[in-house]
This record gives structure tokens, sequence and C-alpha cells, in this order.
């Protein structure tokens, strides 16, 4: 009588243990293509921006800066030919390029200059200043 109150209680382990074991099925995924770019150039290798706003290409001879949010090249930084591995520095905004076949190593700052629309804003001092700064003193 025993040993068979003991079977039972080892099937209803066991049967409890396979209803709590998750099922294993397939995965589904979906996808759709959100952007494409016409490079122009062969891509060696890409990163994007810690703040996923800009995408560094990597291609022979230059870097190409393109702006996500606006969905255009913004800028080129040329380089030597003979680096093939980008990657960036989120820390400090510098893109890291190596090559394999000269052992090289170098490392670009980048610093992004942000242009201000002044026209038609009072100001004092020649209106072709290479520096201007706006001074919003009439709020309160």
């Amino acid at each position: 009588m025993r040993t068979r109150l003991k079977a039972l209680m080892q099937l209803l382990v066991f049967f409890t243990a396979l209803l709590l074991i998750p099922s294993v099925g397939q995965a589904v995924v979906e996808w759709s293509v959100v952007r494409e770019l016409d490079l122009k150039a062969q891509p060696l290798d890409v990163v994007s921006s810690p703040d996923g706003l800009q995408l560094y290409v990597l291609t022979p001879g230059e870097i190409l800066i393109y702006s996500l949010s606006e969905e255009k090249e913004t800028a080129r930084v040329p380089v030597d030919k003979g680096f093939e591995r980008l990657a960036i520095s989120p820390r400090d905004n510098s893109l890291i390029l190596t090559s394999s076949k000269t052992n090289a190593l170098k490392i670009i700052q980048l610093e992004f200059i942000q242009k201000i629309d002044v026209d038609g804003l009072y100001f004092k001092g020649p209106k072709d200043a290479a520096v201007t700064i706006a001074v919003f003193s009439d709020y309160q």
C-alpha cells in the first residue's frame, strides 16, 4: 500500500512538473524596412551615434555622416584609404578607425557646430562677426 501511494505521489509530482515547464515553440518575427540609403561608395563599416541621430559610414578614404532625422548626408571626413574598421566612443563623441593591414589606429574627435539664424534680430557690432552672443533680457 505504501509503495503504491509512493508511486502515485511520484507520478503526481512528475505531471505537475510537466505542467510547470514552459513549452518550447517558434518565435515569430515581424520586420519592415525603415530606411534605405544610396551610399554611392563601398561601405566598409558602419556605426550609429549613441543618441541614434547620426550614422557614420566608413568608405575607402572617407567617413560619411548621415543625419537620420533629416534623412541626408550632412558631412564627409577624409581619412586614409587603409582603414577598414570603425567604432565610436560614446563618452567623448570620437570615432576610432583601425587598419589591420598597416597596424594603425586613429581617433577622430567630432565637434558638431550648430548654425543659429540671427537674421532680423537686434545686434551690436559687425554683422559678419564670427561669434554672435544673443541675450534675452526683455523676458520677465
